[in-house]
């Protein structure tokens, strides 16, 4: 197979797109502002094919197994581990907040807070346990199809995956018809990630011409230390599970980078899930694994924004001269612990989750997110990288936990990454 010229190569291509939309921000602001449609339009072609992938990919891989007790099992298994890399993401950024401090020396009067943070606190409702399960639960069978609410996308195919299975022999034509059209459905995709260099440039242009890399310059130890202690999640805590499980994280970042620098250049996760759902069941894991794991991860295992919630909200009370003692952060972590998961499906999840946290945590004013706002899209693209590689992690263990794993497979795609590109490609 001959090996594709690297100008050709999607990932290239994105890392040009990404550059150039910088130099344009930096140098041409106005233009860049200007180049907005182009990321927001690319997001919105990818959203618009994410709610048929989901429902397409699990119900089939339901529909394909006669032991329901196994889908139970395996979306047991993948909550446990959801919950516990969640809540250790929490508490590491609840010790690198106290022990570095980045807020510490602003010295900032609460009072002279200003900025209209009144978006994210109506938002911040959505997070508490009635907003939860009112966003869960759609308004007909069909409805989610049309809608970009991945819980409940999730929660119809699993009822017709389900349903499937309970009346096999009459629905055989309806399992038939879905296999058939899951070809067409993932081509879409191919097409769409044709135009990632566009989006990419257009979501970079518009970012560093309106907030400029020099307004950054005052909260750069924030933004360093989010990154810096992302980074080693990814790389310590990920990397030993991976180590665990038989696999390499760095090969596992290389066999993604192209969904990965998609992520970066438009600070979206979900521009990256088609193609990580593809790549991970192309890997070795079952269809039942990647439909389950995936996108009920996108909403539950949030490994990125739950370090950035922590951090922030330690970097405003320092900022501000607030206090909190243990017990009081304790409470932070365990609204955080909450609020992260009821804000599933939530527009801006990151920064309304932050809301929903210091709603509940009255020493620390919500005014103080005015502090973080002209950086919180610097951030963004750090919290949707380890969010997307924290999933991706958990697809394969789950899979390996449930022994629903070719490990064959895994490790000729991680040792041979571009020909896997190439045959999806194909």
């Amino acid at each position: 197979m001959k090996a594709k010229k690297i100008y050709n190569q999607l990932y290239f291509q994105v890392i040009i797109a990404i550059s150039i939309g910088i130099l344009l921000g930096h140098f041409y602001p106005e233009s860049g502002e200007k180049m907005k449609p182009l990321g927001d339009g690319f997001i919105k072609l990818v959203k618009m094919i994410i709610a048929p992938v989901i429902f397409i990919t699990l119900t089939l891989g339901i529909a394909h197994m006669t032991d329901l007790k196994k889908v139970g099992r395996i979306a047991v298994k993948a909550m446990i581990y959801f919950f516990t890399f969640s809540t250790l993401a929490l508490i590491i950024g609840l010790v690198v907040g106290n022990l570095l401090q980045p807020g510490h020396g602003l010295n900032i009067d609460p009072a002279t807070l200003t900025g209209n943070v009144s978006e994210y606190q109506e938002k911040a409702h959505e997070s508490t346990l009635t907003g939860f399960i009112m966003n869960i639960i759609p308004e007909t069978l069909f409805s989610p199809l049309v809608g970009d609410n991945i819980l409940q996308v999730l929660l119809v195919a699993i009822l017709m995956g389900v349903a499937l299975v309970l009346t096999k022999e009459k629905s055989q034509k309806v399992t038939d018809f879905l296999q058939n059209l899951s070809a067409p459905i993932f081509k879409i995709v191919h097409i769409l990630m044709k135009l990632a260099p566009i989006g990419a440039f257009g979501a970079m242009a518009f970012t560093i011409g309106k907030y400029g890399l020099h307004s950054v310059l005052n909260l750069i130890f924030l933004v360093a230390t989010f990154y810096i202690t992302s980074f080693l999640f990814v790389i310590l805590v990920l990397g030993a599970v991976a180590w665990y499980n038989g696999f390499n994280i760095f090969k596992l970042l290389f066999y993604l980078k192209e969904e990965l620098l998609l992520v970066l250049g438009t600070s979206s996760s979900e521009s990256a899930l088609p193609g990580i759902m593809e790549k991970m069941e192309k890997a070795g894991c079952s269809r039942t694994i990647v439909g389950l794991v995936v996108p009920t991860g996108y909403s539950f295992n949030l490994d990125g924004t739950n370090i950035y919630m922590t951090l922030a909200s330690l970097f405003i009370a320092q900022a501000l001269n607030i206090h909190l003692p243990i017990e009081k952060q304790l409470m932070l972590l365990l609204v955080a612990m909450l609020s992260s998961k009821g804000a599933a499906g939530v527009t801006g999840a990151g920064f309304v989750t932050l809301a929903a946290t210091l709603a509940v945590v009255p020493e620390i004013p919500i005014a103080g997110m005015t502090l973080i706002l002209g950086i919180d899209k610097f951030m963004s693209e750090c919290r949707a990288l380890t969010n997307v590689i924290g999933n991706s992690v958990a697809t394969v263990v789950v899979a390996n936990w449930e022994k629903q794993l070719d490990k064959d497979q895994l490790h000729y795609c991680l040792d041979h990454p571009s020909k896997i590109e190439k045959q999806l490609e194909e």
